[in-house]
């Protein structure tokens, strides 16, 4: 006879051993019966709500509450009960986890397509990271769990994920902000699109503790095009990146047979390609603010001509055979 009275009726009500993957766990009642003057233990990070016939009453936060129409006012409105009730009562008691729930991932599963201030319309994809807790948990017993023994996070997450993208399509399209501009903006993106989840997170009873953007991608096509443009800036001035890649090119052709001859343009033959050669060297050389001098002018100073030949057979970018061929060259227009 007592075993069958402690089983019927309840005494302490509390959520012991939360699984964290859990957000909502509902008492185990059953047929049994809450107790007047029953113990009810809400621990740190917890929230408890009485509910009777699917109807939502009242809310605890963490701490230790003896059972009676003074702690339960709203469910003796219910009930119906005339001032202090000495019966057992029936109720549906649910727990609510408020712990915040960390490192929750979202991303685009399909690219999301905007207007971008320098490339027109463009698809991107993002992905980052968020945390949220319960802070409702009437809005969330009525928006989103309902009356389930108990509700976890995994069911929640694709849909806050999907609310998610939404928002960031809207964020991108009024940001304002050019794509190649995102990268150095993404802590106020991420404000951003905070602000316009908060509100929808608040609808179903959910604080939204924080929100990062932590990529932005273009598609591969875009992005193939955008690193050509990179590159072309990094190179800069055409005309003395092509004599930067001709100075490199000589002492690979005075190594080949026949020096620099090998490449159809030997000094022997006359002293057109050693002035073309001294001339694009002689441009490398001043400084940037001061104009090259031509070919013409070059020819017309003999001395200067023998200069350049003594500094790249020194260098070891000609031969000396090369060397002495120009230089006779040179010797002859200079005596006649």
């Amino acid at each position: 006879m007592f075993n069958f009275i402690k089983k019927q009726f309840i005494d302490v009500i509390q959520w012991p051993n939360p699984d964290d993957s859990l957000l909502m766990w509902r008492f185990p009642i059953a047929d049994e019966e809450i107790q007047n003057g029953a113990s009810l233990t809400v621990r740190e990070a917890q929230m408890a709500m009485f509910v009777d016939e699917g109807v939502t009453a009242d809310v605890f936060g963490p701490g230790r509450y003896t059972l009676n129409t003074q702690t339960l006012p709203l469910l003796t409105n219910l009930k119906n009960w005339d001032k202090l009730f000495e019966s057992p009562f029936k109720s549906d008691v649910y727990f609510f986890n408020t712990k915040q729930q960390l490192a929750r991932k979202w991303g685009t599963s399909q690219p999301v397509t905007v207007r971008d201030a320098e490339f027109g319309a463009v698809q991107l994809r993002s992905f980052g990271m968020y945390a949220y807790r319960i802070s409702d948990p009437t809005k969330f017993f009525k928006e989103v769990s309902g009356v389930a023994a108990e509700y976890s996070g995994v069911e929640l997450e694709t849909q806050l994920r999907n609310i998610s993208v939404t928002q960031l399509a809207a964020a991108f399209g009024s940001s304002g902000i050019p794509f190649l501009d995102m990268a150095a903006n993404q802590v106020l993106l991420s404000q951003k699109i905070g602000e316009l989840l908060g509100a929808e997170f608040a609808k179903l009873g959910l604080t939204l503790e924080n929100f990062t953007v932590e990529s932005i991608t273009l598609p591969a096509a875009i992005q193939e095009a955008l690193d050509k443009k990179i590159s072309m800036g990094v190179i800069g001035d055409l005309g003395r990146y092509t004599q930067y890649q001709t100075a490199e090119s000589i002492p690979l052709a005075a190594q080949n047979e026949g020096g620099l001859a090998g490449i159809g343009a030997g000094l022997g033959v006359g002293a057109g390609v050693g002035q073309a050669m001294a001339g694009a060297m002689a441009g490398m050389m001043q400084p940037a603010a001061q104009p090259a001098q031509s070919v013409q002018t070059t020819s017309e100073d003999p001395q200067a001509k023998l200069t350049k030949l003594k500094s790249l057979l020194d260098g070891g970018l000609i031969s000396q055979e090369d060397y002495d061929k120009a230089k006779a060259e040179v010797l002859k227009q200079l005596i006649g």
